[in-house]
């Protein structure tokens, strides 16, 4: 790595570039622009998300203080922010959309080695959604109640080094099960997610598609023990059965049979019931799979606390969308580079460094401390050594 490039130059590194400027035509994204190309406007909202920038304003007064350092950014000038509103609103986002896939499809090759539980060879995913509020008077494109706006990311979360391996963004009426219809469904991956999900018909399609599913089951299911099989009530297990749906139209959606598993929280004595149609696996590990969905709410909290999507450059759908997106992208790099150079400090730690020596000119490993040799006969000082053990 080269020394004299700044931090921020060097994660910039590992953008495919030629991919981004093929997506760049692929939409016409450059036509008529003189002043702020959307590479441009991809590494201004970058800097954004690692200094942790609030607004246009913020940002235009951080990049003209540091402007004899903007070449080393790729910028040519600092940015007015009437500029940047405009490239906001008039860059598609589907631009920034096709470079998070991009990203994403990289850093999922690069985790694919990695296992969420030791028993389960195949990919696991968690699926849900978070629900960012809007004021429904700025942001009327995303209507989802009466006096209030907001726009949902329905989630599909690879546990392999949590990496999204789909995003959806819509206004807050959509319903969660909808999002059903547009998974890219892979035969032999496990799905897991909450019973908000529950929907006969679309599950038996990733049924059907050689996938499995682990969720919860509702109150209200109404469904028959066809068979029980042996288990271990000491380990929390109560039950392990294989159940047919009663209702006529759940029959006609879901023909098969599924399998029921109750359990019990030694600790806390609470019962829960799961649904899946794999009947490989044991139980146990059909419940620590259920376990694992938390991820998904983790991932969730930790990016509405370190990412900027809280709170938007722009109110147009667009803006909105090209700064998600382009947060999403800049999540997944620093991914892909603490995956590529072996860091072993956190990404709440490396994002943290970046914050505050985004225009150090030091190797990224020597920021993080990675390579340092902290052993005592490494120091080469003056002071004499009195005593020799």
């Amino acid at each position: 790595m080269n020394t004299g490039k700044t931090l921020f130059a060097q994660v910039m590194e590992f953008v495919p570039w030629k991919t981004f400027t093929r997506i760049v035509a692929r939409h016409n994204g450059d036509a008529g622009t003189r002043t702020l190309t959307s590479a441009e406007l991809f590494r201004i909202l970058a800097f954004a998300q690692l200094t942790w920038r609030e607004s246009l304003r913020d940002i235009e007064a951080c990049l003209g203080a540091n402007a004899s350092k903007l070449f080393h950014m790729g910028l040519r000038v600092a940015p007015a922010r009437a500029t940047l509103s405009d490239a906001l609103n008039g860059r598609d986002w589907r631009i920034y959309h096709a470079l998070a896939m991009r990203l994403i499809a990289r850093a999922r090759r690069l985790y694919a080695d990695e296992h969420v539980l030791d028993e389960v060879d195949a990919a696991v995913y968690a699926l849900d959604s978070t629900t960012i509020d809007l004021c429904l008077s700025l942001f009327h494109w995303a209507p989802f109640r009466a006096t209030k706006a907001a726009i949902k990311l329905h989630t599909l979360l690879d546990l392999r080094g949590a990496i999204p391996a789909f995003i959806h963004i819509s206004n807050g009426k959509m319903h969660d099960v909808r999002v059903l219809d547009m998974l890219p469904i892979e035969a032999g991956s496990i799905y897991v997610m909450d019973r908000g999900y529950i929907d006969y018909k679309r599950l038996f399609a990733i049924h059907r598609a050689g996938a499995f599913f682990v969720t919860r089951a509702k109150d209200t299911m109404d469904a028959r023990r066809v068979y029980s099989a042996p288990v271990d009530r000491a380990g929390g297990i109560v039950c392990d059965q294989r159940v047919r749906w009663n209702g006529y139209y759940a029959q006609q959606h879901y023909p098969e049979l599924l399998r029921r598993i109750r359990s019990r929280d030694l600790a806390t004595a609470k019962a829960l019931v799961f649904l899946t149609n794999n009947m490989a696996l044991d139980a146990a590990t059909i419940c620590a799979l259920y376990k694992c969905r938390w991820q998904v709410e983790l991932f969730f909290k930790w990016i509405k606390q370190h990412l900027r999507i809280k709170r938007f450059l722009g109110t147009s759908e667009n803006a909105v969308k090209t700064q998600i997106w382009a947060a999403i992208a800049t999540y997944v790099l620093i991914a892909i580079v603490k995956k590529e150079l072996g860091i072993e400090a956190s990404l709440y730690t490396f994002l943290q460094i970046l914050s505050v020596s985004i225009f150090e000119k030091t190797p990224i490993l020597c920021a993080l401390g990675e390579n340092l040799d902290t052993s005592e006969d490494s120091h080469n000082t003056n002071q004499l050594i009195l005593f020799d053990f």
